[in-house]
Protein backbone atom coordinates (compact mmCIF):
# COMPACT_ATOMS: atom_id res chain seq x y z
CA UNK A 1 0.00 0.00 0.00
CA UNK A 2 1.48 3.32 -0.48
CA UNK A 3 1.93 5.95 1.90
CA UNK A 4 2.07 9.33 0.24
CA UNK A 5 4.27 12.42 1.92
CA UNK A 6 3.95 15.66 0.27
CA UNK A 7 6.79 17.51 0.81
CA UNK A 8 8.26 21.50 -0.30
CA UNK A 9 11.51 22.64 -0.91
CA UNK A 10 12.36 26.30 -0.27
CA UNK A 11 14.19 27.14 -3.29
CA UNK A 12 15.67 31.33 -2.57
CA UNK A 13 17.90 33.90 -3.07
CA UNK A 14 19.71 36.18 -0.40
CA UNK A 15 17.34 38.86 0.16
CA UNK A 16 19.96 41.37 2.02
CA UNK A 17 19.05 40.64 5.58
CA UNK A 18 18.43 37.99 7.62
CA UNK A 19 14.88 39.49 8.39
CA UNK A 20 14.33 39.97 4.80
CA UNK A 21 14.90 36.11 4.54
CA UNK A 22 12.92 35.13 7.08
CA UNK A 23 9.89 37.37 6.31
CA UNK A 24 10.38 35.19 3.33
CA UNK A 25 10.62 31.86 4.32
CA UNK A 26 7.43 32.72 6.09
CA UNK A 27 5.60 33.14 3.56
CA UNK A 28 6.69 30.33 1.51
CA UNK A 29 6.02 28.42 4.05
CA UNK A 30 2.86 29.47 4.69
CA UNK A 31 2.53 28.74 0.31
CA UNK A 32 3.51 25.12 1.13
CA UNK A 33 1.13 24.47 3.75
CA UNK A 34 -1.77 25.69 1.97
CA UNK A 35 -0.22 23.27 -1.30
CA UNK A 36 -0.48 20.81 1.17
CA UNK A 37 2.73 20.02 1.98
CA UNK A 38 3.83 18.16 5.53
CA UNK A 39 7.43 18.35 5.42
CA UNK A 40 8.98 21.53 4.22
CA UNK A 41 13.15 21.90 4.05
CA UNK A 42 15.07 24.83 3.60
CA UNK A 43 18.35 25.72 2.13
CA UNK A 44 21.91 25.76 4.04
CA UNK A 45 22.22 28.98 5.75
CA UNK A 46 19.18 30.76 4.60
CA UNK A 47 19.55 33.42 6.88
CA UNK A 48 21.85 35.50 5.41
CA UNK A 49 24.41 35.19 2.21
CA UNK A 50 26.91 32.45 2.00
CA UNK A 51 29.53 34.22 4.52
CA UNK A 52 31.82 31.59 3.51
CA UNK A 53 33.46 32.92 0.51
CA UNK A 54 36.09 34.82 2.91
CA UNK A 55 37.75 34.56 6.07
CA UNK A 56 36.60 37.53 8.51
CA UNK A 57 35.94 37.75 12.19
CA UNK A 58 33.51 39.72 11.81
CA UNK A 59 31.23 36.84 10.37
CA UNK A 60 30.72 35.33 13.58
CA UNK A 61 28.68 38.01 14.88
CA UNK A 62 26.25 35.76 12.60
CA UNK A 63 25.82 33.20 14.92
CA UNK A 64 23.71 32.54 17.46
CA UNK A 65 22.30 30.14 19.91
CA UNK A 66 20.18 27.27 19.35
CA UNK A 67 17.42 27.67 21.37
CA UNK A 68 18.13 30.69 19.91
CA UNK A 69 15.86 33.67 18.33
CA UNK A 70 15.67 32.39 14.60
CA UNK A 71 15.29 28.70 15.86
CA UNK A 72 12.51 29.87 18.05
CA UNK A 73 10.92 31.41 14.67
CA UNK A 74 10.78 28.75 12.85
CA UNK A 75 9.60 26.56 16.12
CA UNK A 76 6.52 28.92 16.16
CA UNK A 77 6.24 28.91 12.42
CA UNK A 78 5.95 24.96 12.34
CA UNK A 79 3.07 25.02 14.72
CA UNK A 80 1.68 27.80 13.37
CA UNK A 81 0.98 25.51 9.63
CA UNK A 82 1.20 21.91 11.33
CA UNK A 83 4.36 21.43 9.20
CA UNK A 84 7.81 19.21 10.03
CA UNK A 85 10.56 22.16 9.08
CA UNK A 86 14.15 21.78 8.53
CA UNK A 87 16.27 25.05 8.85
CA UNK A 88 20.09 25.35 8.65
CA UNK A 89 21.76 27.81 11.02
CA UNK A 90 24.83 29.25 12.00
CA UNK A 91 25.45 27.86 15.31
CA UNK A 92 27.29 29.28 18.36
CA UNK A 93 27.76 26.82 20.76
CA UNK A 94 30.70 28.68 22.67
CA UNK A 95 33.12 31.44 22.13
CA UNK A 96 35.50 30.14 19.24
CA UNK A 97 33.45 26.97 18.59
CA UNK A 98 30.25 27.56 16.11
CA UNK A 99 28.61 24.64 14.29
CA UNK A 100 26.71 24.67 10.68
CA UNK A 101 23.59 22.75 12.09
CA UNK A 102 20.96 21.69 10.86
CA UNK A 103 17.51 22.16 12.88
CA UNK A 104 13.99 20.00 12.73
CA UNK A 105 10.78 20.85 13.89
CA UNK A 106 8.14 18.74 14.16
CA UNK A 107 4.14 20.31 13.82
CA UNK A 108 3.77 20.76 17.01
CA UNK A 109 6.58 23.13 16.87
CA UNK A 110 8.79 21.22 19.36
CA UNK A 111 12.63 20.64 18.45
CA UNK A 112 12.78 17.44 17.57
CA UNK A 113 16.55 17.30 16.77
CA UNK A 114 19.52 18.98 15.02
CA UNK A 115 22.29 17.71 12.69
CA UNK A 116 25.67 19.45 13.00
CA UNK A 117 27.65 19.23 10.03
CA UNK A 118 30.12 16.82 9.86
CA UNK A 119 32.12 17.53 6.47
CA UNK A 120 33.70 20.64 6.24
CA UNK A 121 34.96 21.65 2.97
CA UNK A 122 38.31 24.24 2.24
CA UNK A 123 38.47 25.48 -1.08
CA UNK A 124 39.01 28.55 -2.91
CA UNK A 125 34.96 30.58 -2.18
CA UNK A 126 34.06 27.80 0.82
CA UNK A 127 36.20 28.88 3.68
CA UNK A 128 34.19 27.12 5.92
CA UNK A 129 36.80 25.20 7.80
CA UNK A 130 37.57 28.57 9.14
CA UNK A 131 33.89 28.91 10.52
CA UNK A 132 33.06 25.70 11.82
CA UNK A 133 33.94 22.52 13.87
CA UNK A 134 33.06 19.30 12.40
CA UNK A 135 29.66 18.24 13.74
CA UNK A 136 30.22 15.67 16.97
CA UNK A 137 26.00 14.26 16.89
CA UNK A 138 27.33 11.47 14.51
CA UNK A 139 24.98 10.41 11.95
CA UNK A 140 21.93 9.76 13.92
CA UNK A 141 18.32 10.41 11.85
CA UNK A 142 15.61 12.58 14.01
CA UNK A 143 12.31 11.02 14.21
CA UNK A 144 9.18 13.17 13.56
CA UNK A 145 5.48 13.19 12.62
CA UNK A 146 5.99 12.16 9.41
CA UNK A 147 9.13 9.74 9.83
CA UNK A 148 12.56 9.33 10.75
CA UNK A 149 14.82 12.24 8.60
CA UNK A 150 18.16 11.72 7.85
CA UNK A 151 19.38 15.05 7.76
CA UNK A 152 23.09 16.29 6.01
CA UNK A 153 24.37 19.30 5.02
CA UNK A 154 25.96 19.93 1.63
CA UNK A 155 29.55 18.92 1.52
CA UNK A 156 28.11 16.11 3.36
CA UNK A 157 26.61 15.17 -0.16
CA UNK A 158 29.49 13.88 -1.57
CA UNK A 159 30.28 11.20 0.73
CA UNK A 160 28.35 7.79 0.87
CA UNK A 161 29.43 6.39 3.97
CA UNK A 162 27.17 9.58 5.20
CA UNK A 163 24.52 8.68 4.02
CA UNK A 164 24.84 4.60 4.19
CA UNK A 165 25.10 5.29 7.89
CA UNK A 166 21.64 7.75 7.68
CA UNK A 167 19.85 4.45 6.35
CA UNK A 168 21.69 2.04 8.68
CA UNK A 169 20.39 3.93 11.34
CA UNK A 170 16.44 3.27 10.00
CA UNK A 171 16.38 6.90 7.86
CA UNK A 172 12.98 6.96 6.17
CA UNK A 173 14.34 10.12 3.68
CA UNK A 174 17.82 11.70 3.57
CA UNK A 175 17.31 15.38 3.46
CA UNK A 176 20.12 17.62 2.35
CA UNK A 177 20.35 21.68 2.71
CA UNK A 178 22.44 22.67 0.33
CA UNK A 179 24.28 25.95 -0.45
CA UNK A 180 26.70 24.85 -4.16
CA UNK A 181 27.29 27.01 -7.44
CA UNK A 182 29.66 27.69 -9.73
CA UNK A 183 32.76 30.01 -10.17
CA UNK A 184 31.95 32.21 -12.89
CA UNK A 185 35.22 31.87 -14.57
CA UNK A 186 34.51 28.41 -15.10
CA UNK A 187 33.42 27.41 -18.69
CA UNK A 188 29.75 26.54 -19.81
CA UNK A 189 31.29 22.70 -19.83
CA UNK A 190 32.82 22.70 -16.62
CA UNK A 191 29.75 23.96 -14.92
CA UNK A 192 27.44 21.19 -16.25
CA UNK A 193 30.26 18.69 -15.04
CA UNK A 194 29.62 20.12 -12.08
CA UNK A 195 26.37 20.23 -11.31
CA UNK A 196 25.16 16.96 -13.12
CA UNK A 197 28.37 15.25 -10.56
CA UNK A 198 26.22 16.87 -8.09
CA UNK A 199 22.59 15.24 -9.34
CA UNK A 200 24.34 12.02 -9.51
CA UNK A 201 26.20 11.46 -6.14
CA UNK A 202 22.68 12.55 -4.62
CA UNK A 203 20.80 9.98 -6.74
CA UNK A 204 23.37 7.49 -6.54
CA UNK A 205 22.69 7.72 -2.47
CA UNK A 206 18.90 6.76 -3.27
CA UNK A 207 19.88 3.85 -4.99
CA UNK A 208 22.37 2.26 -2.58
CA UNK A 209 19.97 2.83 -0.18
CA UNK A 210 17.05 2.27 -1.55
CA UNK A 211 15.74 5.85 0.36
CA UNK A 212 14.47 9.29 -1.45
CA UNK A 213 16.50 12.19 -1.18
CA UNK A 214 15.60 15.62 -1.38
CA UNK A 215 18.18 18.26 -2.22
CA UNK A 216 17.11 22.24 -1.48
CA UNK A 217 20.11 24.58 -2.78
CA UNK A 218 20.34 27.95 -3.05
CA UNK A 219 20.49 30.25 -6.50
CA UNK A 220 20.91 33.61 -7.49
CA UNK A 221 24.69 35.54 -7.83
CA UNK A 222 26.51 35.97 -4.83
CA UNK A 223 29.31 38.42 -5.06
CA UNK A 224 32.74 37.78 -2.42
CA UNK A 225 32.98 39.80 0.01
CA UNK A 226 36.23 41.03 -0.49
CA UNK A 227 35.37 42.03 -3.81
CA UNK A 228 33.00 44.25 -2.39
CA UNK A 229 35.27 45.85 -0.35
CA UNK A 230 37.41 46.42 -3.16
CA UNK A 231 40.21 43.81 -3.66
CA UNK A 232 41.99 43.38 -6.39
CA UNK A 233 40.81 42.08 -9.26
CA UNK A 234 42.32 38.79 -10.04
CA UNK A 235 42.48 37.19 -6.51
CA UNK A 236 40.76 33.83 -5.37
CA UNK A 237 37.77 35.08 -3.48
CA UNK A 238 37.29 37.81 -5.51
CA UNK A 239 34.66 36.56 -8.23
CA UNK A 240 31.98 35.00 -6.32
CA UNK A 241 29.20 32.31 -6.84
CA UNK A 242 26.08 31.88 -9.21
CA UNK A 243 24.33 29.09 -6.54
CA UNK A 244 22.71 26.58 -9.17
CA UNK A 245 19.35 25.62 -7.94
CA UNK A 246 18.21 22.69 -9.74
CA UNK A 247 17.25 21.39 -6.43
CA UNK A 248 15.32 18.23 -6.25
CA UNK A 249 13.39 15.51 -5.08
CA UNK A 250 14.02 11.32 -6.45
CA UNK A 251 12.96 8.28 -5.20
CA UNK A 252 14.73 5.39 -3.94
CA UNK A 253 15.75 4.23 -7.41
CA UNK A 254 17.18 7.72 -8.19
CA UNK A 255 14.25 8.50 -10.22
CA UNK A 256 13.97 12.01 -10.47
CA UNK A 257 10.37 12.89 -9.02
CA UNK A 258 10.68 16.51 -9.01
CA UNK A 259 13.65 19.76 -10.33
CA UNK A 260 13.29 23.10 -9.91
CA UNK A 261 15.09 25.33 -12.42
CA UNK A 262 18.91 26.49 -12.11
CA UNK A 263 18.19 30.36 -11.50
CA UNK A 264 14.99 31.22 -10.20
CA UNK A 265 13.67 31.58 -7.04
CA UNK A 266 10.99 28.33 -6.27
CA UNK A 267 8.84 26.40 -4.16
CA UNK A 268 9.42 22.96 -5.07
CA UNK A 269 6.69 20.43 -4.29
CA UNK A 270 6.17 17.08 -4.70
CA UNK A 271 4.34 13.73 -3.20
CA UNK A 272 6.83 10.89 -2.58
CA UNK A 273 5.48 7.11 -2.24
CA UNK A 274 7.36 6.33 1.28
CA UNK A 275 6.46 2.78 0.93
CA UNK A 276 8.33 2.48 -2.66
CA UNK A 277 11.33 2.13 -0.73
CA UNK A 278 10.03 -1.22 0.87
CA UNK A 279 9.34 -2.78 -2.24
CA UNK A 280 12.69 -1.38 -3.95
CA UNK A 281 14.41 -3.13 -1.35
CA UNK A 282 13.04 -6.11 -1.57
CA UNK A 283 13.90 -6.44 -5.25
CA UNK A 284 17.40 -4.67 -4.85
CA UNK A 285 18.68 -5.84 -0.80
CA UNK A 286 21.50 -4.12 -1.28
CA UNK A 287 21.66 -4.49 3.05
CA UNK A 288 21.15 -7.66 2.68
CA UNK A 289 24.40 -8.66 0.57
CA UNK A 290 26.73 -5.66 2.23
CA UNK A 291 29.95 -7.60 2.64
CA UNK A 292 30.85 -6.20 6.46
CA UNK A 293 33.35 -8.86 7.12
CA UNK A 294 35.49 -7.41 4.77
CA UNK A 295 35.30 -3.45 5.01
CA UNK A 296 37.42 -2.43 7.85
CA UNK A 297 39.56 -0.74 5.43
CA UNK A 298 37.31 1.97 5.12
CA UNK A 299 38.03 3.60 8.30
CA UNK A 300 41.99 4.09 6.57
CA UNK A 301 42.35 7.34 5.27
CA UNK A 302 43.81 5.59 2.34
CA UNK A 303 45.24 2.42 1.35
CA UNK A 304 49.20 2.76 0.79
Amino acid sequence: MSRTLNVALVQDIHRGDAESNLARIESRVAEAAAGGAKLVLLQELHNGPYFCQHQSVEEFDRAETIPGPSSERLSKLAKQHSVVLVGSLFERRAPGLSHNTAVVFDANGRMAGKYRKMHIPDDPGFNEKFYFTPGDLGFTPIDTSVGRLGVLVCWDQWYPEAARLMALAGADLLLYPTAIGWDPRDSDAEKERQRMAWILSQRGHAVANGLPVLACNRTGFEAAPKAAEGTAEGTADAHGIQFWGSSFVCGPQGEILAEASRDAAELLFCSIDLARSEAVRRIWPFLRDRRIDAYGDLTKRFRD
